[in-house]
């Protein structure tokens, strides 16, 4: 440490020189500007990760996936490859020959569908699944651990189809499909040990998982599905008898995704109502909505038939709606339904009662479903209808569907 005395006087030596050479005329070097060198130029990452153009669009969130309803999706499936075999020979003091000791290796994972009450749509399902590999085979007669099982949740009522043929229908709760078989593992050079083989190297890599192209499609399953053309009130209905929220406007498409209402009756029975989007003239054909949503129908068990009581000439719907159900699918039309003639609020509809009544020949409900006028004979005839769904059933020895 330099002492205070001796440091003082160096301070004060070097002062009367600045002022020496300040009087001179002379300015000392270090106090002249000094004259910034030119930054380099830097090729580095950070750089130019500066001037790269905009970054593409990020993956979207699990939460934000489930924002949409999908029914349709196509998937690459692999099952897990299967570890190698060990080659290895057991070594231990004083025992010179201890012989072959190489493990197998682990099976790999399989991929499998399981249905899943609390998913709704197929926006959750990926587009390529890859199940875990199984682990290589190690000295002293170890081997591998083998690949965990890889479960896809799905909803209720998923097909799935490898090209145009069905190969799984998961309709029902709990319901599993293995997609993809993991590869078997490897042997060990301890497998091949034999009479004649006292010493073998051999050993086997694993399989390969097996690979598929399924394509999963949704078809929404419920006890009755509401059936009717754009802005007939569908959604009103739904949120009035059930705890349902889809959107309601005064315009036509405003359901643009199927549905499902749960009404309680007594003794903790549950019938799903679904609300079918709108369909129009020509859907058998794809037009409007189309196919897309035609075929949410074919899972309910009866059919809600709503008609815009406010239109001129109400019965001709219930007549264009089973046409294009029938051009569908032989015999949907034929199901068990209820015609409900909506909107009774209306002075407009009350005149239109009596006549559709006489077209349609048979029990007509009328209600609003704005002012909930008449609820109570709908949810009487719909648990009539669902007494009748399950008796049937129940005869035919299959399981009627709780939900």
């Amino acid at each position: 440490m330099m002492p205070a005395r001796i440091s003082s006087a160096r301070s004060w030596t070097l002062l009367e020189g600045v002022l020496l050479s300040t009087r001179a005329g002379l300015t000392p070097r270090w106090l002249l500007p000094q004259q910034t060198s030119p930054r380099p130029f830097s090729l580095s990452s950070t750089d130019s990760a500066k001037h790269q153009g905009p970054p593409g669009k990020k993956p979207l969130s699990e939460k934000k996936l489930k924002r949409y309803f999908v029914d349709h999706r196509r998937v690459l499936v692999r099952g897990g490859n299967g570890g190698s075999g060990a080659s290895c020979f057991h070594s231990e003091p004083r025992k010179e020959f201890g012989g072959p000791d190489g493990g197998d290796g682990g099976d790999g994972g399989h991929v499998v569908l399981r249905v899943d009450q609390q998913v709704k749509s197929l926006s959750s399902v990926l587009s390529h699944y890859q199940g875990f590999d199984g682990e290589d085979g190690g000295r002293k007669n170890c081997f591998g651990r083998g690949g965990d099982t890889l479960y896809i949740r799905v909803p209720m009522g998923t097909l799935v189809k490898e090209g145009s043929e069905i190969v799984a229908d998961l309709s029902c709760p709990g319901d599993e499909f293995v997609a993809a078989l993991g590869g078997a593992g490897g042997k060990g050079n301890r497998f091949f040990l034999a009479n004649n083989n006292r010493a073998p190297v051999t050993c086997t890599p694993g399989q390969p998982g097996q690979e598929r192209v399924l394509y999963l499609e949704l078809k929404t399953v419920a006890h009755a599905g509401m059936v009717g053309f754009p802005n007939a009130g569908k959604s009103s209905l739904l949120r009035a008898i059930s705890n349902a929220k889809p959107a309601v406007a005064s315009y036509p498409f405003t359901t643009l995704n199927p549905h499902v209402g749960v009404v309680h009756y007594a003794g903790h029975q549950q019938v799903a109502v679904a609300d079918i989007p709108g369909i129009i003239q020509g859907a058998h054909q794809n037009r409007g909505l189309g196919l897309g949503f035609l075929r949410h129908i074919e899972r309910c068990r009866f059919l809600l038939f709503v008609l815009d009581l406010s239109q001129p000439e109400p019965w001709t719907q219930i007549e264009h709606l089973k046409y294009e159900l029938e051009k569908y699918e032989e015999g949907l039309s034929e199901r068990p339904h209820v015609i409900i003639a909506n909107k009774i609020d209306l002075p407009q509809a009350k005149a239109n009662l009596p006549q559709l009544q006489a077209h349609v020949g048979q029990t007509v409900i009328a209600l609003s479903a704005l002012t909930g006028e008449n609820l109570e004979h709908l949810l009487l005839h719909l648990k009539v209808l669902y007494d009748a769904y399950v008796e049937t059933e129940i005869k035919q020895g299959h399981q009627p569907l709780t939900w």
